[in-house]
């Protein structure tokens, strides 16, 4: 006899199935992306002059032949290794040919796509149609203020289906508001006024060339006289921000020749970094091979000292040119924007490139390398302290992209997130390391960049390549167990990978009172940090965030949505709970916070007396110190 249970199980099973087989019935053949030349060159006019109601109006001439077509919008975003296409704000298609309305669908499973029927006698179609910046955070990150524009070629784009992007030429016209001056990599054939008419590309290389454009606007040349240009193109809220100290554009400038030392190589015509200071435009880092996307305060030029935990940003994205955009993992060659990505290897995509933009950081003189060797020990406690490494490996995390597509988490330490960023360079630092020890210190990671990123010197065209193509070049370098060691760190449960800083001559260690770094991060961030003591920190407005599964705040109840509002009967603030903190290491009597979730209010008690823990590396006397080795400049 079959059980109650099992009789709904096999009923929901066969009920899922139904549905899928329907689905599948009621879907329309896509055609398959062929490797051949589209008929003609697409050409886009975008109006993003409407910066009141943060519109961008497209217009598309698409050259065509009579019969089925599929027009497709961006799923696949590779900067952002995930379906994340913005076509939540995508409206108001019309389609027309030779001036009559041309009829359009929605594909019943693949959302993307839009199927017509191109009439008799028409040789071209007339799309218009709207990207709708958000207008409140809300909605999603603000491409559109009143002083800063940022254009994603792929949000404000339908194309083709049938044939690989990089075979489908497209010419493009922005129209911005009066005066704004703009920086991309996409090459412009000339201005006609407020109309920046771009030349004719191939449709991928144009989605990969975003433009930032402002009505404050200033362009620094951080290679003066160089064959390939290089230049910081800055848009801000207001004039003051641009100003600049030479110094500090200097610091820059020894950003691109420490890369140049480091790869040796140049696999773009011409590298633009677009810089946003802004309070009201969002902040984006976000690779593209010729240029970046680079968003952060308003603040960055004019308080330097304070903005110092930002920098590491410019190096990161100026590192993916050679590390993800020239040489990427085999699963990131897809033909279009439609196919999705394989993320297998964004340990070494993402998590190299946060190596290198901390070395670079470093080395540049962007951030002081004894800072950067707080950052380093910020990202070891992390990992030392994260639940969440006992299920759930590095490796996985690679899928996070498609899994969680960068929502919020309620249990960040449980559930990880898109570690392969920092725990991955935390993983290069071991390799690092082990070259270096097993080398007399003759080789390292550097001779790694080289020889992997860094070959045919000028080639612009991706080159791909697999896990055996990375242990093949590290045993090229150093001989030694490389599949088996990078396997451990990537598949296991077991600790954090922290061995490189054993190697480099250093040991994560908690001392009472936060480094001089970690203070500015505090209080640029208007948070304060117990993680590591009482298992939580607290965020603007006394916001109960970031709770260590496990730690002392989650056995006591805590949970997100919490405020708190009060520390042993006085009114939080952070020093009062700092004090708070330092005063049970001496008295046994818990420490008893007030709190506010919803409506409702509860006193909880700490019963915890080990005092305040911040993280910092201490030197192992009597070791040579590799990590000096590792951030100083190269000559």
């Amino acid at each position: 006899m079959i059980s109650p249970s099992i009789k709904r199980a096999l009923l929901a099973t066969l009920l899922a199935t139904a549905l899928q087989v329907q689905a599948e019935a009621k879907a329309e053949p896509i055609p398959a992306p062929i490797d051949q030349a589209y008929p003609g060159t697409i050409v886009m006019k975008v109006d993003a002059s409407d910066t009141a109601q943060n519109i961008f109006r497209v217009r598309q001439s698409i050259p065509v032949t009579p019969g089925k077509m599929t027009l497709l919008y961006p799923q696949w975003v590779p900067a952002n290794h995930g379906p994340s296409g913005a076509l939540n704000q995508f409206a108001g298609l019309k389609i027309t040919a030779n001036g009559k309305h041309v009829a359009w669908h929605r594909d019943n499973v693949h959302v993307h796509a839009f199927h017509l029927e191109v009439p008799q006698g028409a040789s071209q179609l007339e799309v218009e149609y709207q990207y709708l910046s958000p207008t409140d955070a809300s909605q999603g990150r603000t491409t559109m203020t009143t002083d800063i524009l940022g254009v994603q070629w792929q949000s404000m784009t339908l194309y083709p289906a049938g044939y690989f992007t990089r075979r489908i030429p497209i010419q493009a016209t922005l129209s911005v508001p009066k005066d704004w001056q703009y920086g991309s990599a996409l090459e412009l054939a000339e201005r006609k006024g407020d109309d920046l008419v771009f030349k004719t590309t191939d449709l991928e290389t144009f989605i990969d060339s975003p433009l930032f454009a402002g009505r404050h606007f200033k362009r620094f040349d951080l290679d003066p006289g160089a064959k390939l240009p290089v230049h910081l193109n800055v848009v801000a809220d207001n004039a003051e921000a641009l100003e600049t100290k030479p110094e500090q554009i200097e610091a820059h400038r020894n950003l691109v020749k420490q890369a140049y030392k480091l790869f040796n190589s140049q696999h773009y015509r011409h590298y633009d970094f677009l810089l946003s200071l802004s309070e009201e435009f969002g902040g984006v880092g976000r690779e593209h091979h010729e240029s970046s996307e680079n968003g952060v305060k308003l603040d960055y030029f004019s308080d330097w000292t304070k903005s110092e935990a930002g920098r590491a940003l410019l190096p990161h994205e100026f590192t993916h040119s050679w590390n993800g955009k020239f040489r990427r993992p085999a699963g990131q060659d897809v033909p279009n924007f439609n196919t999705p990505l394989q993320n297998d290897l964004l340990w070494v995509y993402e998590g190299q490139t946060q190596y290198w933009g901390n070395v670079l950081a470093a080395r540049s003189g962007l951030v002081k390398l004894a800072h950067v060797r707080d950052v380093l020990a910020s990202m070891a406690a992390r990992y030392d302290n994260m639940a969440g490494r006992s299920w759930r490996p590095v490796q996985d995390t690679t899928n996070d992209p498609i899994v969680n597509a960068r929502r919020p988490q309620g249990w960040n330490s449980w559930q990880r997130s898109e570690d392969y960023y920092t725990e991955g360079a935390l993983i290069w630092l071991d390799v690092d390391t082990k070259i270096r020890e097993l080398s007399g210190d003759k080789r390292s990671l550097d001779n790694f960049a080289r020889d992997f990123f860094g070959i045919a010197d000028g080639n612009r065209f991706a080159n791909f390549y697999q896990f055996e193509d990375v242990v093949k070049a590290l045993n090229a370098i150093q001989p030694y167990d490389w599949a088996p060691f990078l396997r451990s760190r990537l598949d296991e449960n077991g600790p954090a990978p922290l061995d490189g800083f054993k190697r480099a001559g250093w040991k994560l260690a908690y001392s009472d009172k936060p480094t001089d770094f970690l203070k500015m991060v505090e209080e640029r961030s208007r948070s304060a940090d117990f993680q590591y003591s009482l298992g939580f920190s607290v965020g603007a407005e006394g916001k109960i965030e970031s709770i260590q599964w496990d730690g002392v705040g989650f056995k006591a109840g805590l949970a997100g949505g919490t405020v708190l509002l009060a520390v042993n009967g006085r009114a939080y603030k952070p020093d009062v709970l700092r004090k708070a903190v330092t005063a049970a290491k001496t008295d046994s009597k818990p420490i008893d916070l007030l709190l506010k979730r919803g409506s409702h209010y509860r006193t909880v008690s700490l019963d915890y007396h080990g005092g305040l823990k911040y993280p910092r590396l201490e030197r192992i006397e009597g070791t040579p110190d590799r990590l000096e080795a590792i951030l100083q400049p190269r000559k």
